[in-house]
């Protein structure tokens, strides 16, 4: 087991998980030499840290830029384009669109606040962006409302330094739900979305987990088997990699990646027939079907139920994965209170044969912290770099008493040197 490397950066706001929550696109980013991270501090305001990989010292940069804290959902997301351009979406739950672009490369300086194609820009949530091979961005958002909200899809141009939409609800909840997503970019290009259905506010109502690719940048789309899409995608027409019921547990927005060979892997929790205890699994295709591994032997049953941010025992799931011949190794980061809420990584050294072993990662609790990490370095160098903080939560929308946590950065990476 490599040692893990933690790398303190600056205090940031802590009353709730709005800088710990699973679905940040990016919390940090790596171009070239240079990691950036983004977070909250304390009084709400958004903070940019510098470094060179190298390094554990870092350039603390204060934005000006500000957020409502109190809401977990109005999370930042961040990405660098090909040219250097830092891209900043933040502070959104169902508000117009809230983005920035840094004045030059490696700037932290931002313009005035800019919009993108001026369509459906005023009920975003959820931003995320995603960097294409070439450099281009790719950006996702939820228009509309939890259980009645659909899914746009813009491309930012590095030639021109423009915006402009591709799909507008091509996910489509049909008034009567919303897809809960989580998407990746593979090596060659190909863009792969997974989601689960939800019919109401109501969490309980989550259901199945379908998917899609994409090999053109996100103008057409198919299933797994190659068959092209009719669009939009609806309940009636996704294709269900793994079905699951509604009352089962089941929650939203996790996380996906996939490996060298294009292979999508999907992972989540939910609760299995026959118990009372969410799981941990993995959704995989092995190239002709989809499959699935459960991950933990949790023992402490819970149920989710109701609306907005829930104090949850465990947290979503990060996975990464990478594919060497005929072996598939993949990792599963989480945050479980039975293990003292530390970050803890599952590790998986031959999916085929599916045997899973737990380390921790920390000593100490991290809350309610949600695993997020650095796409681009994991993409180009397979060393995954976690954000971390130990933040509270409350039932819906509440905070807890809790000074500023500290945020770093834990270094680590998957397999040491061992060579493939």
């Amino acid at each position: 087991m490599t040692p893990a490397n933690l790398i303190p950066i600056a205090p940031g706001w802590a009353k709730n998980s709005v800088n710990a929550v699973i679905f940040r696109m990016n919390s940090l980013v790596t171009h070239e030499d240079q990691q950036v991270a983004a977070f909250y501090d304390d009084s709400g305001q958004v903070i940019l840290a510098r470094r060179g990989l190298a390094d554990t010292a870092w350039t603390i940069h204060g934005t000006g830029l500000t957020g409502n804290v109190r809401d977990a959902h109005n999370c930042i997301s961040l990405m660098v384009d090909g040219d250097g351009f830092l891209h900043l979406a933040w502070d959104h739950h169902n508000h117009p669109l809230r983005y920035v672009r840094s004045l030059a490369p490696g700037s932290l300086d931002f313009t005035e606040k800019l919009t993108m194609t001026g369509i459906a820009e005023e009920r975003v949530t959820y931003p995320q962006f995603y960097r294409l091979p070439g450099g281009d961005l790719l950006f996702f958002y939820r228009d509309g409302k939890s259980g009645d909200g659909n899914l746009m899809l813009n491309r930012y141009d590095l030639r021109t330094q423009t915006w402009t939409q591709v799909q507008h609800g091509f996910v489509d909840g049909q008034g009567e739900r919303n897809a809960y997503w989580q998407a990746t970019i593979d090596d060659r290009g190909s863009f792969h979305l997974s989601w689960v259905w939800r019919e109401s506010p109501d969490v309980a109502t989550n259901h199945d987990l379908c998917y899609a690719r994409s090999d053109d940048g996100g103008v057409t789309w198919q299933k797994s088997n190659g068959e092209r899409y009719t669009l939009p995608i609806t309940v009636d027409n996704a294709e269900v990699a793994w079905s699951i019921p509604q009352g089962h547990e089941l929650i939203n927005q996790t996380s996906m990646c996939a490996d060298g060979q294009g292979r999508p892997y999907i992972a989540s929790y939910w609760r299995p027939p026959g118990t009372d205890v969410p799981q941990y699994h993995l959704v995989y295709h092995d190239g002709e079907r989809w499959r699935t591994s459960q991950v933990s032997m949790r023992t402490t049953p819970f149920t989710l139920g109701g609306v907005g941010t829930r104090r949850i025992p465990i947290s979503r799931p990060q996975i990464v994965a990478d594919r060497n011949g005929d072996i598939t190794r993949a990792y599963l980061i989480f945050r479980d209170a039975e293990r003292g809420d530390r970050v803890s990584v599952a590790i998986c050294d031959d999916l085929g044969r599916g045997s899973w072993r737990i380390e921790d990662l920390t000593a100490e609790s991290v809350g309610y912290w949600e695993p997020t990490y650095d796409t681009e370095l994991w993409t180009q160098q397979k060393r995954l770099h976690l954000f971390v903080q130990h933040v509270g939560q409350g039932e819906r929308e509440g905070v807890e008493d809790l000074p500023a946590q500290t945020v770093s950065v834990l270094e680590w990476t998957p397999g040491g040197n061992a060579e493939w």
